[in-house]
């Protein structure tokens, strides 16, 4: 069932208020118990287990993350989530503003049943080291 813009607004509100609560399993609530995500094609984080740790990776190396929408579309069950967060790095204290999107795969009540996610592995590197 193809969503409408206001119920993708609303749960892009939903997201980026989860993950600027700063509590990790409010992320991975927002997920079916068995889905995952995969950053960069890297190793996926399963489960709410793995989606929580991936959350609080990102909180514990940016602890003052925020992240902000730039936008969401939909195209069936399928959904891309934009987004930009700022923060500092909490070993060298530099300045991040780091954008990427998530690309969901949804179920009819609008849980995230797997993501893929992407952004800027090398410019967030340069941007940690200064």
């Amino acid at each position: 069932m193809p969503f409408t813009q206001r119920q993708l607004d609303a749960l892009a509100k939903r997201y980026t208020d989860a993950w600027n609560s700063k509590i990790p399993t409010q992320v991975a609530d927002m997920h079916v118990p068995g889905s995952s995500i995969t950053i960069n094609r890297g190793d996926p984080s399963v489960g709410h287990t793995g989606l929580t740790e991936m959350a609080a990776g990102f909180h514990s190396d940016v602890p003052d993350l925020h992240l902000t929408c730039d936008g969401i579309r939909g195209a069936g069950t399928h959904v891309v989530y934009m987004w930009t967060f700022t923060g500092h790095h909490a070993e060298t204290g530099n300045p991040l503003n780091v954008t990427g999107w998530e690309e969901w795969e949804l179920n009819d009540d609008m849980k995230v049943t797997s993501s893929l996610g992407w952004f800027d592995a090398e410019d967030y590197d340069r941007q940690v080291a200064g």
